[in-house]
């Protein structure tokens, strides 16, 4: 591009200003100095110029090699334990992360699960800058989390499930209107923001009454609305479903969903619930004791690993001893209820509930994945037989 257009495009020169008059608007020593900036800044421009969207491509996440390890005192039962712990501690080491190393891209929705003790929370807490890593590298946004935790807390936002950020004595609100004061945005901006995202969490009732007043439900989908204030371009959500129920899971995953697809908004989620990850990722990485085991896309792991179902049946009269679903697998029998287990790819859903329905009046029923940990096991297993 020719320098005269790099003046005017950079907003240094007006567009109907032509060669021939710079000098009667411009000194010289201001003309040379633009100049020479402009000159060294040539090769740069030129390949921004010829890759428009490459800020949008960079990774949101890049994890190399990602290791982290805790020390912990021991310390044996008693006073003399306690006294020989004073003068002479044992540590033990426990590797938390042990060489993670995936990407994540703009705009993902990926699903980061694992047993209890797998390492999901403290990967997350490393990716927004709270922990330290013992070894590796980690990139969120082109920042380094630990080094740079001040100015990527303006770009990303963090539900912890267990953790409220909201103040529990005060309305939503305070604490909306607190963090628009953080995040140093405008007053305005601030209220349309609110706005905007109690609309789409279905929170307009709520903001004014005080958090210790909600449910759980509620309190949670404040909790996401209010990581998403400050128009976050990534959000890490900790296991953000945690003893809901199924009304407020449902909720919860609408709206963050909508909110991605309209924003543009990558999300990282960590959860124990099947569910979620089949409502709002494409892809999902499985780790256990610090390690991946499985990284690819849900559809694929429900296909080769989600195939079985647990089914608990409740009804209004006695279950008699000879109970039986044909192609199922009868975990449990109770007085009035009984526990199932099939597979889907040789029995349809559809034909174990005829069968469920059929046997008598049925009071409740419920139709769940299995346990995550199973999950794992039995992914080991096919890892094990390769």
């Amino acid at each position: 591009m020719h320098l005269q257009a790099k003046f005017i495009q950079f907003g240094t020169l007006p567009s109907q200003l032509d060669t021939s008059s710079l000098l009667t608007v411009y000194s010289p020593h201001a003309l040379q100095l633009q100049f020479k900036i402009l000159c060294a800044l040539e090769p740069v421009l030129s390949a921004v110029e010829g890759c428009p969207s490459c800020l949008n491509t960079m990774p949101a996440i890049e994890v190399t090699h990602l290791q982290k390890t805790f020390q912990t005192k021991r310390k044996a039962a008693g006073m003399s334990g306690s006294v020989k712990s004073l003068f002479k501690p044992e540590y033990r080491s426990i590797e938390a992360v042990r060489g993670l190393t995936f990407q994540m891209d703009a705009g993902e929705l990926l699903g980061f699960i694992g047993p209890n003790g797998a390492g999901k929370s403290t990967t997350i807490k490393i990716l927004t800058g709270i922990l330290h890593p013992t070894g590796g590298e980690a990139k969120v946004l082109g920042f380094v989390p630990w080094k740079d935790r001040q100015k990527l807390a303006y770009h990303i936002g963090t539900v912890f499930g267990q953790r409220p950020q909201l103040w529990y004595h005060l309305p939503a609100i305070d604490t909306f209107t607190l963090f628009g004061k953080i995040f140093e945005m405008d007053d305005r901006d601030t209220k349309m923001r609110i706005g905007q995202l109690a609309e789409a969490f279905e929170i307009q009732d709520l903001l004014e009454t005080p958090v210790r007043k909600l449910s759980l439900g509620q309190r949670m989908r404040c909790e996401v609305a209010a990581s998403l204030l400050h128009r976050p371009k990534l959000i890490l959500l900790d296991e953000p479903s945690i003893g809901l129920d199924v009304v407020a899971k449902q909720r919860i995953r609408d709206a963050i969903r909508e909110m991605a697809q309209l924003e543009n908004v990558g999300v990282l989620l960590t959860s124990h619930d099947a569910g979620d990850l089949e409502a709002l990722c494409r892809r999902v990485i499985i780790i256990n004791h610090g390690q991946i085991v499985y990284e690819d896309k849900v559809s694929n792991l429900k296909r080769k690993f989600l195939t079985s179902k647990l089914v608990e049946v409740r009804y209004g009269e006695e279950v008699p001893r000879t109970f039986k679903v044909d192609g199922t697998e009868l975990l449990k029998t109770g007085k009035h209820g009984v526990k199932l287990r099939f597979d889907t790819r040789t029995t349809p859903v559809e034909k174990v509930l005829s069968h469920l329905t059929d046997a008598g009046s049925v009071v409740d029923i419920t139709i769940s994945d299995p346990p995550l940990e199973e999950v794992i096991a039995k992914i080991y297993q096919t890892q094990a037989s390769r």
